[in-house]
Order: structure tokens, then C-alpha cells, then sequence
């Protein structure tokens, strides 16, 4: 399993959310938070792994801000056993967490987002494939069959030129993209903006992870739900690590309008746009804001007509990297890295499984993590659990939930049919 610097520790304990947030609970630190006090630390030649041995009061003594107080930074440094109980979780399902300092963080969100990029990136996969480069397609959720075709065709020939597909795991068009792709063993990022942890279990993604086709990523929590504000913040993510994008289907307002006009503002890469004679999409007005349609050959010559774009030899072969916060880590601080979190709740070493990847794990043991995640907010009923599980049909749901029950990890209750962690695992959790 992946260990953890003290610089990342100190960085997840700044920027992220273990779990759902009680009353009273710090807020983590936005990316434009995090960009100013990272800028500052730099500045005044702290490391963030420093803050987590130093009294804080004392390195900071000259810190000065209106948003991050020194009472906020010190409440979410107070936050160690929450992260090691998160880390534990997410490492045991393949999460693995990168940084702005590590070696293979993306050079293009440096490049095009400077201090904005995200500080923290959760992932599982092949993390060789976030700075691959490769064109972006994205979409709407409602599309019709016709535009689901096209995305799925389209995501095998762009595989077939030799490029990778960069969409954002959502159902309709990029989920489309995406297996399609994967269909024909070509390679994919995902930038999801909810449920990483879920998708990493899913079983229509776990063969593209095994061939190391694929890598999904987020600068979100893994566990956390969908969030209408995480899907509008992840478009510039996918816009950022392409070299180009195609949107299939646009409405006039929404997700996939609102990421194609941001990245026609910002001019991260060329857009192109399906045509489309539809008068409820946005596909025109795209093209009228500085978009241009994509020929109606477009899959067959895919590679030669998109690196025209304006740029994108230019960007392939920059070898600096502006807008760093850290000095990247070096190969000492990779082969090396510091001891890592110890969780109060953490089992013996000899009572932990002897797995040397996640790959390894059983299915049933992948279920049982995320099982347990959904119980720890509040017991679900049979009905709300099917929703949850949509992958599983309702003999292995049903197969699986009755062998956590044998194995005490769960309580079943009738009369409504409902299911709640046993005692044991809520203790684990800090519950009453």
C-alpha cells in the first residue's frame, strides 16, 4: 500500500473532507485557499509537513489572512484520526492519493490552472495515463441512442489513432465514450466527480484498471455523493489534461454548456462540435462562440484533424512547469518517504490481510468497504440499497448482504426490511 509523506499527510488534513461533515466542523481549504496559503509557505520557506510537528502558532506567527484563520488551520490539523480511519479505507479498495509535489502529478493542470490546480488528486488505475494528453469527449446525460452510438464510435476510433480518451464518467455521452473505448482496449482517464470509490469497485471498469487501460480521478472525496457544484468544478479538470475535446450533445445551459463555454473562454484546448440540427441543443451556439464543427469524417482522420489544434505541439514539448507551489518531490523523498499515518482504530498488523495489491481483494470484500461506508450515515433499507448497487443484480446484492450478516459486519431488522452496521463497527467509527 501506497505510504504517505508528512507533506501529503499535512495537505489532505488542509484541502479535504473524511467523510460527511458534522455541525461545527472545520471547512477544508478551497484551491484558491490552499493556492494563497501554499504561495505564503513557500514564500516563507515552510514545508506543510513542517505544520504537523512545529506549534503552529509559531511558524505561522506572521500569517494573515480573511478566510483562513489560524483557529481553522489548527482545527483541521486536529483531524488525524478521521484521515488515517479515510486513508485506511481507501487504500484497501486501490485509491491511491497524489499531490501537487509528486513526480507524475498532471503537468497539463500546472500548466493551464497554475496555483488553481487541485491540490489533492484521489485515483485508481494507471496514473501513466494523466499525463499522456489525449482528446476529451464530452456530453449530456439525456442523450439520444443516435448520440450514444456516435460517442461510443467515436472513443474506438480515437483508441484505433493511438490516443486516449478523457471523459468525465457521468451516464450518457462520457460513460458511452468511455466503454467504447474500453471495448477495444483502448486507453481512458475518467475525471469523476462523485463515488470514485464505487467506480473503482464497478464492474465494468475493473478490467480496463487490471489491463492498466484505465485510470479514474478526482479531486473529491471517494466516498462523497454527487454534488451539482463537484460536476461543475471537475469539466475544467478534463477540459485541463486533454489536448483537444469534442462535445456530442450540448443543452443551452447545464454541465456540458457550462465547461465548453469555460473552456472556450479560457482557450485550454480546441473544441469541436457534432453537428447537430436539433433546436433544443447548444451545439450551434458553441460553434457561434468560437467552436468549430467536426467533419462528418472526423473518427477516420481523428489524429490528423485534432493536433492542428493551435498549441498543442507547443505544450507537448514545454519542458518547464509554471505555476509550482512545492519543489516536486525528488527520487529520495519517492523511495524513501516518511513513516506513515497510524490509525488509533487500525487493527494488528497480524490481523490485517495479507494482500500485496488491491487487485487481490475478493469482489465480496470490495462490497462489504463500501457497504460499510454507506451504512456508517444511517441504516438503509433493502429497496435503497439496490439503487445504490446498481452494478449487482438482486440475487448477488442479496447473496452478499446475508454473508455480511453471518459475518457480523452487518444487522438485518424486518418489519420494514432494514439493514444497520453491527455495534462493533460503528464503535470503529467513533459512533455511539
Amino acid at each position: 500500500m501506497q505510504t504517505l509523506n508528512t507533506d501529503t499527510q499535512a495537505i489532505l488534513l488542509f484541502t479535504s473532507h473524511f467523510g460527511k461533515p458534522a455541525g461545527g466542523e472545520p471547512k477544508p481549504l478551497t484551491p484558491t485557499e490552499w493556492g494563497r496559503f501554499a504561495s505564503w509557505l513557500k514564500g516563507h520557506n515552510v514545508r506543510p509537513g513542517e505544520l504537523l510537528a512545529d506549534e503552529l502558532f509559531k511558524a505561522l506567527a506572521d500569517w494573515q489572512d480573511r478566510t483562513i484563520s489560524l483557529d481553522r488551520l489548527q482545527a483541521l490539523l486536529k483531524r488525524g484520526t478521521a484521515l488515517a480511519i479515510a486513508v485506511e479505507n481507501w487504500q484497501r479498495a486501490g485509491i491511491w492519493i497524489m499531490t501537487r509535489s509528486d513526480l507524475d502529478y498532471p503537468r497539463r493542470l500546472k500548466q493551464r490552472l497554475d496555483v488553481q490546480a487541485p491540490p489533492v488528486l484521489f485515483g485508481c488505475g494507471s496514473r501513466r495515463l494523466l499525463n499522456a494528453g489525449g482528446i476529451a469527449v464530452v456530453g449530456s446525460r439525456k442523450a439520444n441512442e443516435e448520440n450514444l452510438c456516435f460517442a461510443r464510435t467515436l472513443g474506438q476510433k480515437i483508441a484505433a489513432s493511438g490516443m486516449t480518451v478523457i471523459s468525465g464518467g457521468a451516464k450518457g455521452i462520457d460513460e458511452a465514450s468511455m466503454l467504447g473505448t474500453l471495448e477495444v482496449e483502448g486507453t481512458v482517464v475518467g475525471v469523476l466527480a462523485d463515488s470514485l470509490l464505487r467506480a473503482a469497485i464497478s464492474q465494468k471498469y475493473r478490467q480496463g484498471i487490471r489491463r492498466q487501460n484505465l485510470v479514474l480521478v478526482s479531486p473529491f472525496n471517494p466516498e462523497a455523493g454527487f454534488n451539482a457544484g463537484s460536476a461543475m468544478a471537475r469539466n475544467k479538470y478534463i477540459y485541463c489534461l486533454s489536448d483537444a475535446a469534442v462535445v456530442v450533445e450540448s443543452g443551452k445551459s447545464g454541465g456540458t454548456w457550462n465547461g465548453a463555454t469555460e473552456n472556450l473562454r479560457k482557450g485550454w484546448v480546441r473544441l469541436w462540435v457534432k453537428p447537430s440540427t436539433g433546436l433544443t441543443t447548444g451545439n450551434a451556439e458553441l460553434v457561434r462562440l468560437g467552436g468549430h464543427w467536426l467533419s462528418h469524417d472526423f473518427p477516420e482522420r481523428a489524429q490528423e484533424e485534432l493536433f492542428v489544434a493551435q498549441g498543442v505541439d507547443e505544450l507537448k514539448s514545454q519542458e518547464s512547469i509554471t505555476g509550482e507551489v512545492f519543489p516536486e518531490a525528488t527520487a529520495e523523498m519517492v523511495s524513501e518517504p516518511m513513516a506513515p499515518i497510524v490509525s488509533a482504530h487500525a487493527p494488528a498488523k497480524d490481523d490485517q490481510p495479507g494482500i500485496e495489491s488491491w487487485q487481490n481483494l475478493s469482489l465480496y470484500t470490495l462490497f462489504c468497504m463500501e457497504l460499510r461506508s454507506l451504512l456508517a450515515e444511517r441504516p438503509r433499507q433493502q429497496k435503497e440499497l439496490r439503487e445504490l448497487f446498481p452494478e449487482l443484480n438482486g440475487k448477488q446484492l442479496q447473496d452478499w448482504l446475508n454473508q455480511a450478516v453471518k459475518d457480523r459486519l452487518i444487522n438485518k431488522h424486518k418489519r420494514p426490511v432494514l439493514y444497520e452496521l453491527a455495534a462493533r463497527q460503528l464503535s470503529m467509527l467513533g459512533g455511539d
